[in-house]
């Protein structure tokens, strides 16, 4: 019934849908927290902007294209959700929110970030997945105080160099994109303690055991010919994972040949499977 009435209240007109999402949101909660999820909106309840001690604002899950000016007056936010929206670029007045910690954009229709976004420097995640990008915004590498960072589901082929400026990033997940090679960049980012490259196209992996602060790297679905070498104590999570310090040579030629289509030799032990296609 819940899903019935939010659908009819997406032809509403925007004055009257207010009145219906928002419901009896007057004043400024307790807890500094507005979660307006899920509720099919197509546009931002304005009164909201006067909630100026407010700290936490999900928008997750709407219908959102765009964001009104008066949103700059949160000067308080710390988190802010965009997900699950129909943003194509990012609302310039987003830039002006230099509290923000956390920010959620993942999918969105988003194909660039603006070079204002470098003026919040106290962001420490950001949510970047199921986006629309064909290379990472060079923006991002001036975040100085980013820890994590999310930009899975995209359509990545390399990272930029200046990505190593990032001396507080302790975790990166670039999953389900179109590398072809390991990002050279990540090699030079000893302070990494998680990486994730889970399902892209990556043939070989270099050696990361001198990468200090690793503690984990998911390199599954890749059609790799290796595993990548680590540190002890690193968790592996990928094909030969379990294998020290490298897979078995013969299994790695066995499974580079059925990668290529060539019919593979006849082997006392069965050969490994192939990993399944993208789900």
């Amino acid at each position: 019934m819940g899903n019935i009435f939010r659908a009819l209240v997406a032809f509403i007109p925007a004055d009257r849908c207010q009145n219906y999402v928002v419901g009896d949101l007057r004043e400024m909660p307790l807890d500094k927290m507005v979660d307006l999820s899920g509720n099919q909106m197509r546009r931002f309840p304005g009164h909201v902007c006067s909630f100026r001690e407010l700290v936490k604002l999900y928008l997750s899950d709407n219908h959102l294209t765009s964001l009104p000016p008066e949103l700059g007056q949160l000067q308080k936010l710390q988190i802010l959700a965009l997900d699950f929206n129909n943003f194509k670029t990012l609302p310039q007045v987003v830039c002006t929110l230099k509290h923000l910690c956390i920010l959620y954009l993942g999918n969105n229709k988003l194909c660039d970030l603006p070079k204002e976004l470098s003026l919040l420097q106290n962001l420490q995640t950001l949510w970047l997945e199921a986006n629309c990008l064909t290379q990472l915004p060079e923006v991002v590498c001036e975040l100085s105080l980013l820890r994590t960072l999310h930009a899975g589901s995209n359509a990545l082929c390399v990272l930029p160099d200046q990505l190593r400026r990032l001396q507080e990033l302790r975790t990166i997940w670039l999953s389900s994109n179109l590398l072809t090679n390991f990002p050279p960049v990540l090699l030079h980012m000893p302070f990494l303690e998680v990486i994730d490259v889970d399902r892209n196209r990556i043939w070989y992996f270099p050696s990361l055991a001198h990468l200090s602060s690793l503690k984990l790297v998911i390199y599954d679905h890749n059609p790799c010919r290796n595993a990548p070498k680590v540190a002890k104590g690193v968790r592996r999570v990928g094909r030969w994972a379990e294998e020290t310090p490298e897979p078995d040579p013969r299994k790695a030629r066995r499974y580079a040949l059925t990668m290529d289509d060539i019919p593979e030799p006849p082997a006392t032990a069965p050969a490994p499977a192939l990993p399944p296609a993208n789900s």
